[in-house]
C-alpha cells in the first residue's frame, strides 16, 4: 500500500510542479497554446493545492518527522522528470499525470 501512496504521492508533485510551471507564459505557449488563456490563471492556485496534497500524502506513506524530507525528494523526483520531459517530449510532460493516475488507480484495485 505504501508503494502505491508514494506513487501517487509522487504524481501528485508533479502535476504541481507542472502546475506551477503552466502558470509562466513561456511554459503556457510551449504547452497548452490550444487552451483558453483563461485557464493560466487557475494553474498557479492548482499547482500549489497538489503540492499540498503531495505532502499530505508524503505524511501517510513516512513517519511525521520523516515526512517532509520524503516530500522533498518527492518534489526533487517530479521536477526532474520534468525538466527533462520538457524540451525533448512537451506535450507526453502535459499528459503524463492524467495517464499516470488511471494506471496507478487499476494497479491499487488489482493488487
Amino acid at each position: 500500500m505504501s508503494v502505491l501512496l508514494f506513487c501517487l504521492g509522487l504524481i501528485l508533485a508533479y502535476a504541481g510542479m507542472l502546475g506551477l510551471c503552466l502558470a509562466m507564459d513561456r511554459h503556457w505557449k510551449q504547452l497548452a497554446s490550444a487552451f483558453e488563456p483563461g485557464w493560466q490563471r487557475l494553474c498557479r492556485p492548482l499547482g500549489w493545492l497538489l503540492l499540498t496534497l503531495s505532502l499530505l500524502v508524503a505524511w501517510q506513506v513516512w513517519p511525521p518527522a520523516m515526512a517532509p524530507v520524503g516530500w522533498l525528494g518527492m518534489l526533487s523526483l517530479g521536477g526532474i522528470s520534468l525538466l527533462f520531459l520538457l524540451p525533448y517530449q512537451p506535450r507526453l510532460a502535459l499528459w503524463l499525470p492524467l495517464v499516470a493516475a488511471p494506471v496507478l488507480l487499476a494497479l491499487g484495485v488489482m493488487g
